[in-house]
């Protein structure tokens, strides 16, 4: 039986039966053979500082220069700032042609625990600025190149990290089809608790999460606020500029923030909205994150409880994904009925957020100021990141299969993601093609590092 997959994505009315998609899956295998996943190329006209320089262009130019500076740390730091590059390349490259809610940059680093409304830990993606609806394909390579990149970082032999790879997309293959077994709420609403992959760990690895979840307990609002706020006379509490990472902001953004903070609190579920109505607006400062995002507009804002207890949401910019803007690919198709503000960057952050963690923060929410496009969230819920480059082997290897794990599981409530699984089949096929790919990308991405550091020290990406 053949069933092309465009066909299986208009079929919303009635749903494909599981058997259906993943007999289609295999079926794709004669037009896409999983082998061919190997191959790449650079793509005609390839230009990736010139895509760095678009990037910069809608950026804020103060902050330029720190961005480029964290992404000359390493070809790894590099490669977490060039999701828009890996998704150029991409985007000429055959695919099965079944679209999942991607990640849109699922390396490593953007993995992490944080805390559940329900207050129990769990690990999960935990970065969506370039979410949307795309290739399955594409989120799978990105993980695995980002395993090669580290991996090679972190010293290890060729043998070694070439392994991790492949057992990183055979964890991706085998947790599909295992998530595909469960029901489909469960798909949903199931967490991966930290505690989940005792037994199935190293020791080394469990006393790592053990401590990464220790240490989470220092990253909440009230740890924040003792380092980042200070209360005046009348108890109105006041951001500490640390600049260039922290300022407050200028007096126009301070006048335009409690009516965003208003019209933000219209997009959060009932129990949360009325929550929020309970906090009093206290101060907005500028706030630089991570790597990539550098130069985008990020906020802060500190907000008031009855009883004077701190709580710290984060404002950042949402812009077209690179999937859609540099992979040229269709922004969320109707199928998936995410169609309420189809044009508004924020909403489709929250909304591939939701999507793809099992459990989210429930202060997520979407608002426009001035034009621009905005999502909000918890600052400092207990979220942390694990320190890839101070894993031990065991700690890594088992690292990136938990991740591909993750990723698997954020694929399965797509509903392609039988026809995924079916063209998986049940072997090594794919990852063995995917990890020589992963390979040879890696390749590319450390000789377009090194272009990228000899570009940045003779001035080529200053702002003029």
């Amino acid at each position: 039986m053949t069933l092309d997959v465009a066909e299986a994505g208009e079929r919303a009315a009635t749903p494909l039966a599981p058997e259906e998609l993943a007999a289609a899956g295999r079926a794709a295998r004669a037009a896409l053979p999983r082998s061919a996943h190997a191959e790449y190329a650079p793509p005609p006209g390839r230009d990736p500082m010139g895509i760095l320089r678009s990037q910069h262009r809608d950026r804020l130019q103060n902050l330029v220069d720190l961005r480029v500076e964290r992404m000359s740390a390493d070809a790894f730091a590099f490669y977490r700032g060039t999701a828009a590059i890996q998704a150029a390349d991409l985007a000429g490259a055959p695919t099965t042609g079944a679209e999942v809610v991607v990640c849109g940059d699922a390396h490593i680093s953007n993995f992490g625990v944080y805390r559940s409304p329900e207050n129990a830990m769990v690990f999960d993606i935990n970065d969506f600025d370039e979410s949307t609806v795309g290739p399955w394909e594409w989120d799978v390579k990105r993980l695995l190149t980002s395993v090669v990149l580290a991996g090679r970082a972190l010293g290890m032999s060729p043998t070694f990290v070439r392994d991790a790879t492949w057992a990183a997309g055979e964890a991706y293959r085998r947790w599909l089809e295992e998530a595909l077994t469960e029901p489909l709420t469960a798909r949903f609403f199931t967490p991966m608790a930290v505690t989940s992959g005792r037994g199935r760990l190293s020791p080394d690895m469990e006393r790592l999460i053990r401590q990464v979840t220790k240490e989470s307990k220092k990253r909440t609002a009230e740890h924040a606020a003792r380092r980042t706020l200070q209360a005046d006379e009348n108890g109105v509490l006041r951001f500490i500029e640390r600049p260039p990472i922290l300022r407050r902001a200028e007096p126009e953004v301070q006048a335009l923030a409690q009516d965003a903070y208003d019209r933000y609190r219209r997009t959060l579920p009932p129990n949360t909205a009325l929550l929020a109505s309970q906090l009093r607006l206290d101060d907005v400062a500028r706030r630089v994150v991570g790597v990539g995002s550098v130069g985008t507009r990020c906020f802060v804002i500190a907000l008031r409880g009855p009883v004077g207890e701190p709580v710290i949401l984060q404002l950042k910019e949402a812009r077209a994904s690179v999937v859609e803007r540099f992979g040229g690919v269709a922004p969320l198709p109707g199928y998936l009925d995410l169609s309420l503000l189809p044009d508004d960057q924020g909403y489709r952050v929250v909304a591939c957020q939701r999507i793809l963690q099992a459990v989210s923060d429930p202060f997520l929410g979407f608002l426009r100021v001035e034009g621009f496009a905005f999502y909000l969230r918890l600052f400092r819920n207990r979220n942390a990141s694990f320190d890839i480059p101070s894993m031990n082997a065991a700690q890594f290897s088992d690292y990136v299969r938990v991740c591909a794990v993750a990723l698997a599981r954020a694929h399965a409530r797509s509903p392609k993601a039988a026809f995924i699984s079916g063209y998986l089949g049940s072997g090594p096929a794919f990852s063995r093609a995917a990890t020589a790919w992963a390979e040879r990308y890696a390749d590319q991405a450390e000789a377009d590092y090194r272009e990228f550091v000899e570009v940045a020290r003779a001035g080529g990406f200053a702002v003029t």
